[in-house]
């Protein structure tokens, strides 16, 4: 191998490993600091979380047949309890429903009354297309200040801060009530986006993708309901 392309491939073997070290202690120096900022407001128990206005559920895959899957349904069970629990007034379930055959927050409405929620109290976010979008929405588009937010414990740490960015007081509720499939998948998915989560927040000053007219939760939540 002559000289000169010894020396660059040896360049690049040391910029490669210095790059994936230097990503490396970035993402436990973020992860660290998610975790410092909300690990004192995230709940397990229903009577240990504050009284807020309203409970937000991120929204997970839905089957065909429009059920909710496990983890979904696990979040939306947490939200029922602190309804009945008289610890939120209203609920807004956020979600993806870009494509007109796949409707996350309908299948969430859906699974909420069939459990006797009000459908008035429920709100309907059809833009929550990831969690930095739907607590953006959930400031700007729907007035929120005081939240629950309702997920599993991988994911409520990103949740609740990406929330207090956008000037939410959120705590959090886990949603934890089963083993869940390709839960080590989550959690390393889940290193990664703590890690983007501060990027969003604090460096590029990211929009969500969709915004609207301004929704108020002291209307009725048919308002959101774009259905029969």
């Amino acid at each position: 191998m002559p000289a000169d392309v010894s020396r660059r491939a040896k360049a690049i073997v040391v910029f490669g490993g210095a790059a994936v070290c230097a990503g490396t202690w970035y993402g436990l120096a973020a992860n660290g600091y998610i975790f410092a900022k909300t690990n004192s407001v995230i709940f397990s128990r229903i009577e240990d979380v504050p009284t807020q206005d309203v409970a937000i559920v991120l929204g997970a895959r839905v089957y065909e047949d429009g059920t909710p899957s496990e983890i979904l349904q696990d979040r939306l069970w947490a939200a029922k309890r602190l309804y009945d629990a008289k610890k939120v007034t209203k609920i807004i379930v956020s979600g993806d429903h870009q494509a007109k055959e796949y409707d996350e927050p309908k299948a969430m409405y859906q699974f909420l009354v069939g459990n006797g929620v009000p459908a008035s109290r429920i709100f309907l976010d059809h833009a929550g297309l990831r969690t930095f979008d739907t607590m953006a929405r959930a400031a700007k588009v729907f007035g929120v200040r005081r939240a629950v937010i309702c997920t599993q414990k991988f994911h409520l740490a990103r949740s609740v801060y990406l929330a207090k960015t956008q000037g939410i007081d959120a705590v959090g509720l886990t949603s934890d009530l089963r083993r869940y499939r390709h839960h080590s998948v989550n959690l390393a998915r889940e290193f990664v986006a703590r890690s983007a989560a501060l990027l969003d927040a604090h460096v590029f000053h990211t929009e969500p993708r969709h915004l609207g007219e301004p929704i108020s939760l002291n209307s009725d939540g048919h308002v959101t309901h774009d259905f029969p």
